[in-house]
């Protein structure tokens, strides 16, 4: 049987988590939905069921036999409860940024790194930054045939990524009032300032996704630097990757490999307007690349560019692909 909980149920990745579950079919014999008191009480259909909302507290996960839990929570909250869910019991599959850089907890893209899994030794397991996640997706197929020497990182991140506060500043400054989320408004803006800013210039979500890249490649001495960047669009997130291998290789290899990589969705015929979006990308389970390119600038160097859902593949779904592997390997 397989009881599963989700803790921060009524937040955007929660209910994600719970339409994801319900969408993949994944066997649920029973599931728990907790959050913060304000939520308590509240119901969300699961497969046709309310389920009501119960408040977070450390004695939840007591005698009720849940064997997996998907935390969609705070740094913060996830540090409190996760050794509390893992005491009862439970496998702890976590969303926030707490644990991805701890060296005994992996930190998992399933297409990429699932065996990393049996790496598990505290009874949690970290996603990724919504960023890392859909960039070590494009990167594998590359690394494994031709090896990575350099990469050249910028992100257009939407809204969604910085929760519900993030889309109603987007809705808000649109129409004249002042931001409440962002540090200014970000309708028909950009915002190079995501987390918060280092001594070196770096902010911490440009510290994190070189940090996870490295960690998920099994590569932690690679050159990787990074621009993250707010942009106004709802929900997809887009990455512009310059890449230096460590061999020669002809453009239409590197377009037949990524073609047929798990996970990717080729979107790459210029000419005739193809190309990865965040609009087409949204409601979607793949990491779609195109506008692959040569780097002339740089021996064995090319561009590509990548959109993806990130409250799908950059959250909620890769924490469920992470479960079903855990599943998997256990039955």
């Amino acid at each position: 049987m397989n009881k599963i909980a989700i803790v921060g149920a009524s937040g955007m990745v929660g209910r994600n988590f719970i339409k994801i579950l319900e969408t993949r079919k994944f066997p649920v014999d029973e599931i728990f939905l907790f959050a913060s008191g304000r939520s308590a009480g509240q119901k969300i259909k699961f497969c046709g069921k309310d389920i009501t909302i119960e408040e977070l507290t450390p004695s939840v996960f007591e005698n009720r036999g849940i064997q997996y839990a998907l935390f969609g929570v705070s740094n913060e909250l996830s540090k409190k409860y996760a050794p509390i869910a893992v005491e009862a019991g439970c496998i702890v599959i976590d969303n926030s940024s707490a644990w991805r850089m701890e060296t005994d907890i992996p930190l998992i893209v399933p297409e990429v790194n699932g065996e990393d899994i049996i790496l598990m030794n505290r009874g949690i397991i970290a996603n990724p930054n919504c960023c890392a996640a859909p960039a070590v997706v494009a990167l594998k197929p590359l690394q494994k045939t031709f090896g990575l020497k350099r990469l050249v990182i910028s992100t257009y991140q939407s809204v969604s990524g910085a929760g519900v506060g993030g889309m109603e500043d987007l809705e808000n400054t649109a129409n004249g009032k002042a931001p409440n989320q962002f540090q200014h408004p970000i309708a028909f803006n950009l915002i190079p300032h995501i987390d918060r800013f280092h001594a070196d210039g770096y902010t911490g979500e440009e510290k994190k996704l070189m940090a996870e890249i490295r960690k998920m490649l099994h590569q932690p001495e690679l050159p990787v630097t990074a621009t993250c960047v707010r942009v106004p669009v709802k929900i997809g997130h887009s990455l512009s990757i310059n890449v230096t291998l460590n061999e020669a290789f002809k453009l239409e290899d590197i377009r037949q490999m990524l073609s047929k990589s798990l996970g990717v969705v080729l979107s790459d015929d210029p000419l005739n307007n193809i190309y990865p979006m965040p609009i087409t990308a949204e409601g979607t389970d793949s990491v779609f690349v195109g506008r692959i390119r040569r780097d002339d600038s740089l021996p064995n160097s090319l561009n590509m560019w990548i959109s993806c859902d990130n409250t799908r593949k950059g959250a909620a779904l890769n924490a469920v692909q992470i479960l079903e592997l855990i599943v998997k390997k256990a039955s």
